[in-house]
């Protein structure tokens, strides 16, 4: 495809009546490889859904795991990403003149789609964040479960404030602080390479440090991936309650069997279950509250808001230093009443999305507090389809998909 190119400055005008011609260059085809992403997309994630319950296959897992850190990550750049387009859902549900792109909208929605279907498949080795993590990991040092429980509401506490900012239209914040998007690129802000690069050292030793304690589209799917269709089992030979893997799995989602509690126990569980009941909405309505009342500091975000306070330090302190962005402001004859009322609807908006963002991470934590006070009898070991990112790591531990499901023919005596 090929497109006139602008001049960058302007030409001499000459007066013989000299025609320049006209400078053609080509452009990428963006839409060709849209399409190559969906289709890829989709692809990777129906073989891992084979791989997973037909082969339960590590090794095709861990090779997807590989392209999709050469494509997805360094020759697509690791953007636009499914952990991204959640931003721009956000701003198309709450900005009617906002128009999201189809191919944004189905990188959104066929991972989440699968995963209602099959599991976490995207998080198996579709998406580059994870799979670049899932590459590098040889070790699994485990942390508490219960500090394992309590970090794993960062994300939501994330998803919380990209939800926030993303429907003020003040930043995308994903994209800010993506960990690995200046690793596939190459190049970016010193601080946040830095940061990828810890949690790439992290992975060594621990699965997947960013996906369990981080990633905002990761809590998405853990909510889908407990309503999904198609429960991930080990083995169909039936479990032999060996452990291997519950030690294998790198981000602690088997859980190990659990027996019945007596009658005394039972009964102060259930009060439990009533006690964290009543918190749930208490949590809920505390967190909008606490949020919506800091909503006006949080608007600093915002472009706008952050110049109309420095224009109001200017004009309380004329003799302190005029700032860059309020001397840009008067030079382009900016009025500040205009701007004083898009501030105010800036921060109105920034009350009603503030407090909605609070109440999410209110319960978050109360229906975090009332499942662990959940407490179910389990046999054997089972996968929490929630946590489960189908890394294949378990089939190969399970000594029951090591035998051959052929039976053994029986040796027969040698004769003297």
């Amino acid at each position: 495809m090929l497109k006139l190119m602008e001049a960058r400055f302007p030409k001499p005008d000459f007066t013989s009546g000299y025609q320049y011609p006209d400078i053609l260059h080509s452009v990428p085809n963006e839409t060709l490889w849209n399409v190559v992403d969906i289709v890829l997309l989709v692809g990777m994630m129906m073989l891992v859904v084979w791989a997973a319950y037909r082969k339960r296959s590590r090794a095709v897992i861990y090779s997807i795991s590989i392209v999709s850190v050469l494509y997805f990550g360094f020759f697509r750049s690791g953007c636009v990403c499914s952990v991204g387009s959640i931003q721009n859902v956000v701003m198309a549900a709450v900005s009617p003149d906002y128009h999201l792109p189809l191919y944004v909208l189905l990188l959104f929605l066929l991972p989440i789609l699968f995963t209602l279907l099959y599991g976490r498949v995207f998080c198996a080795g579709v998406c580059p964040l994870g799979a670049l993590q899932e590459l590098v990991n040889i070790r699994n040092f485990r942390l508490a479960r219960a500090v394992s429980a309590t970090l794993s509401i960062i994300p939501w506490i994330y998803l919380a404030f990209t939800f926030l900012y993303a429907a003020t239209r003040s930043q995308f914040l994903i994209c800010r602080l993506d960990p690995f998007v200046g690793i596939f690129r190459l190049g970016g802000d010193v601080g946040m390479i830095t940061f990828g690069v810890v949690l790439l050292i992290m992975s060594v030793f621990i699965g997947r440090p960013f996906c369990q304690w981080l990633c905002p589209y990761g809590a998405l799917l853990s909510v889908f991936g407990s309503l999904s269709w198609k429960k991930l089992e080990i083995t169909e030979k039936g479990c032999i309650n060996c452990a291997l893997c519950g030690k294998s799995c790198p981000v602690d989602a088997i859980r190990s069997p659990q027996v019945s509690r007596t009658r005394e126990e039972r009964l102060r569980g259930v009060n439990r279950i009533i006690l964290y009941a009543i918190l749930l909405p208490l949590l809920t309505l505390a967190g909008a509250m606490l949020l919506g009342s800091q909503s006006d500091a949080l608007s600093l975000a915002h472009k706008d808001v952050y110049l109309y306070e420095l224009l109001l330090q200017q004009e309380a302190q004329p003799e302190m230093e005029m700032p860059l962005e309020v001397e840009t402001f008067h030079a382009l004859g900016g009025n500040i009443e205009e701007l004083k009322a898009e501030v105010a609807d800036i921060r109105s908006d920034y009350k009603l999305y503030s407090r909605l963002a609070g109440a999410l991470i209110g319960f978050v934590i109360g229906f975090k507090l009332l499942k662990l006070s959940l407490k179910r009898s389990r046999r054997t070991y089972e996968i929490s389809t929630a946590r489960c990112t189908m890394c294949g790591k378990c089939f190969n531990y399970c000594p029951q998909n090591l035998t051959s499901s052929k039976p053994r023919r029986p040796h027969s005596p040698q004769t003297p």
